[in-house]
């Protein structure tokens, strides 16, 4: 993983690794510049007030930084804990449904945010079981049934009816 021996070198794979999973995992007694401090102090990253309100910015959660996160919709929890990404600065993403409780305008954010990620060279791995922007950004799809891979296909090679119409057929056929 990123050239690195998974099991030798997990420090190294963990270091070049962001996840979010299904939940946000914001601190909602904190305030969203308290939030970002806190995991810069535990992952031992710079905590100065310009990098915690730069990273702020770059989710568009500035003007909420020290509004506790109680107040927060859905949507930017979401973004709060992609702030809390950048500070690390990973190369490889893992996102557990990211577009979950997002509203349009949010999606389409975070679709652009992960388009401009790939685009820098990063990763990203979406686990959903949705068939919306999550394809739109894909480049490989893969299908798991039954804790194997089932498919494992470039995304341009399939349209939009062959995604659903292979995901019923494999998930269907796992639940046997």
């Amino acid at each position: 993983v990123l050239g690195h021996d998974g099991v030798r070198e997990a420090e190294a794979v963990r270091a070049g690794l962001g996840l979010i999973a299904h939940g946000a995992h914001v601190y909602d007694d904190l305030t969203a510049r308290e939030n970002l401090r806190f995991r810069a102090t535990l992952g031992g990253l710079p905590a100065d007030p310009e990098r915690l309100t730069a990273a702020l910015g770059d989710v568009a959660l500035e003007r909420y930084a020290d509004a506790r996160v109680r107040t927060f919709s859905v949507g930017m929890k979401r973004r709060l804990a992609l702030a809390r990404l950048s500070l690390a600065r990973p190369r490889v993403l893992l996102l557990d449904e990211p577009f979950a409780g997002l509203d349009q305008r949010g999606r389409k954010w975070l679709a652009t945010r992960l388009e401009a990620f790939k685009a820098a060279g990063g990763a990203v791995l979406i686990a959903t079981h949705s068939f919306g922007r999550e394809l739109e950004i894909a480049d490989r799809l893969a299908i798991l049934a039954g804790g194997r891979v089932a498919l494992d296909t470039p995304r341009a090679a399939l349209g939009s009816d062959d995604v659903q119409r292979l995901y019923a057929a494999h998930t269907e056929e796992a639940a046997l």
